[in-house]
């Protein structure tokens, strides 16, 4: 029997509804700016996307852009200048940066209050103790995802593939928060596969085109794609072979359409939270 597809868009449109009609009721709007540095084209297309959310929800929106070879420290003025704007409850800066920046100096220069994607050493030291703050936005979208399928995580085997800053190391905190019991795999664990299969939940975020193949798949598994990868055609898509796991899983993500958009809508919620408790 084939998989749920896990439906991101529809899950996308309903966070980002909730969020409009709040927003409505402000008499004060939420503020996000948006930080680039460098002319990357999927960095453009992902700045768009962000603009049109914005849009839809409410929410007053800027872009900084920045030249590839900005100084840091011009960078860091732009970052202290958001801090001090009353009206921008959320900044959000596009990582990876340029290698002759600092990533931790920029995340340290972030207001905690205003890190919308908890990149701010404090933030995820308070996610990794289970303390109050706003979660990272994908594995934010990837347990939103879980929820609203009535998949609960507790008393569950998961296994992490990817264990970078940004989803699999969060991604876990968050699982472990839920009494699931997590194993992260990266390209230094031995047997992948034999990983993978021990998983009721399965979460890949490596990066690596057909990485997870149905043979590596429990039947019955839950599996979600965080990926987002082009084939050899140049289609998007995820580590996940799509066709052939969605044959075993019980539910499945796709790429795109997926965690992608859920992402985008949790990007929003956390704008709105933090402009609450600025008092607006």
């Amino acid at each position: 029997m084939a998989a749920v597809v896990m439906d991101g868009k529809t899950l996308a449109a309903k966070i980002k509804e909730q969020v409009r009609r709040q927003v409505e009721k402000m008499e004060r709007k939420p503020g996000m700016a948006m930080v680039l540095v460098g002319e990357d084209p999927a960095a453009q297309v992902y700045e768009a996307g962000k603009r049109r959310d914005c849009q839809q929800c409410g929410i007053y929106y800027e872009t900084y852009r920045l030249p590839e070879d900005v100084p840091q420290e011009e960078l860091l003025d732009v970052i202290r200048f958001l801090n001090k704007r009353e009206g921008i409850d959320g900044i959000l800066i596009q990582f990876p940066l340029p290698d002759h920046l600092d990533d931790r100096a920029v995340q340290m220069a972030i207001r905690p209050d205003k890190d919308v994607d908890c990149v701010h050493p404090s933030n995820v030291g308070d996610l990794t103790l289970g303390m109050d703050c706003l979660w990272p936005c994908t594995p934010a979208g990837v347990m939103r995802l879980l929820a609203e399928y009535n998949i609960d995580p507790a008393f569950k085997n998961c296994t992490m593939v990817g264990r970078s800053n940004i989803v699999g190391k969060p991604q876990a905190m968050l699982l472990l928060r839920r009494d699931c019991t997590v194993t992260v795999c990266h390209t230094k664990t031995p047997d992948l596969a034999a990983e993978c299969r021990r998983a009721d939940i399965l979460i890949s975020a490596a990066g690596h085109t057909n990485l997870i193949t149905a043979d590596m798949i429990k039947e019955g598994a839950v599996v979600i794609d965080v990926a987002v990868n082009r084939d050899a055609d140049g289609r998007l898509c995820g580590d996940v072979d799509f066709e052939a796991v969605s044959q075993k899983a019980s539910c499945i993500t796709p790429v795109p359409g997926g965690v992608g958009p859920v992402t985008r809508a949790i990007l929003m919620e956390n704008t709105l939270t933090a402009a609450v408790r600025h008092g607006k």
